[in-house]
């Protein structure tokens, strides 16, 4: 028994025709037929009911189906392993990513990851911050794009862009009259994902809170705080690469007076044998968000700018 007739097995249990698994396999259509007898006597089964018009796997060949492909896959991981260390930028990059960055960030990025690197297969795995740095320690990912400073010498983080953070406010809220929204304001109603995300934490540190505040909503996910929020439960405070959902689902955003914001970075093992992958990666990801960082800046100074001449009319 070997792989290649294995394989054999599975392009004929999948097209249920000799001529098109031959195709398929890249070989001759006798060579296939006698590869697969040959297989048959050695596992004493008849694999296929073969008749002029259709091939059927037997019950027995359904029930072997699994593990060829389980040996299959494992023989296929072992060679994608195998070229990846001779060229770091081929083969599966496992990309942990928090959630509160994932379905913004995920749509703007993989395009010009599979331009740049064509040769990565990237395979994104979302999840709150511990679990994913516990994933990665302990190799179950490659990397991770996380919100936080990874804590340890094991672990190795690169700054990506700076993503500032927006109050979010029912569109009757009396906080969406202002230009601009001190955080402190927000305090009162401010809505907070479950514990886990590091995006609670931020919020509740940005807003001068020590504990939750606005009722007993722990949201799990970024999008239930901006329903809730366009519902008039309470306020929020949303990342700025969610600002498009946030407007599609009507609500009002302000830009913050102390500009609070986050740090994303990608984060990986200090010993991991293709730093070089990782590192490319990182840099497309930073390209392709430049323009966003760059806006948010000019935002920022914008509201600086108008700030001071709010404070001068005052004085004046």
């Amino acid at each position: 028994m070997n792989l290649r007739d294995l394989r054999y097995m599975l392009a004929v249990a999948e097209h249920r025709h000799f001529g098109k698994a031959a195709a398929a396999c890249q070989v001759s259509q006798p060579t296939l037929s006698i590869q697969l007898r040959k297989l048959e006597e050695e596992l004493g089964t008849v694999l296929f009911e073969r008749s002029s018009r259709q091939v059927v796997p037997t019950p027995m060949c359904e029930t072997l189906l699994g593990h060829a492909r389980a040996a299959v896959a494992e023989a296929d991981a072992i060679a994608a392993l195998a070229r990846s260390a001779m060229d770091p930028l081929r083969g599966p990059m496992r990309l942990g990513i928090i959630p509160t960055l994932g379905p913004y960030l995920l749509p703007l990025v993989l395009a010009p990851l599979r331009a740049a690197l064509p040769g990565l297969e990237i395979e994104p795995w979302e999840d709150v911050t511990a679990t994913l740095l516990e994933r990665l320690r302990a190799h179950a990912l490659d990397a991770a794009l996380i919100a936080t400073e990874p804590e340890g010498n094991d672990l190795v983080a690169m700054p990506l862009f700076t993503e500032p953070f927006l109050a979010a406010l029912p569109p009757e809220h009396p906080l969406a009259a202002q230009e601009s929204v001190i955080e402190a304001d927000l305090a009162p109603d401010v809505l907070v994902l479950a514990d886990g995300h590091c995006l609670r934490d931020q919020a509740l540190a940005a807003c001068g809170l020590a504990g939750p505040s606005g009722g007993a909503l722990r949201a799990a996910s970024l999008a239930t705080l901006i329903n809730m929020v366009a519902a008039g439960y309470g306020t929020t405070l949303i990342p700025g690469l969610a600002a498009g959902a946030a407007q599609d689902a009507g609500i009002v955003l302000r830009p913050l007076r102390q500009r609070a914001s986050r740090t994303i970075r990608m984060t990986w093992r200090a010993a991991f044998p293709r730093r070089e992958a990782v590192e490319a990666v990182a840099r497309v990801v930073a390209e392709r968000l430049a323009p966003f960082a760059a806006a948010a800046e000019r935002d920022a100074a914008a509201l600086d700018h108008a700030s001071a001449r709010a404070h001068l009319a005052q004085s004046a």
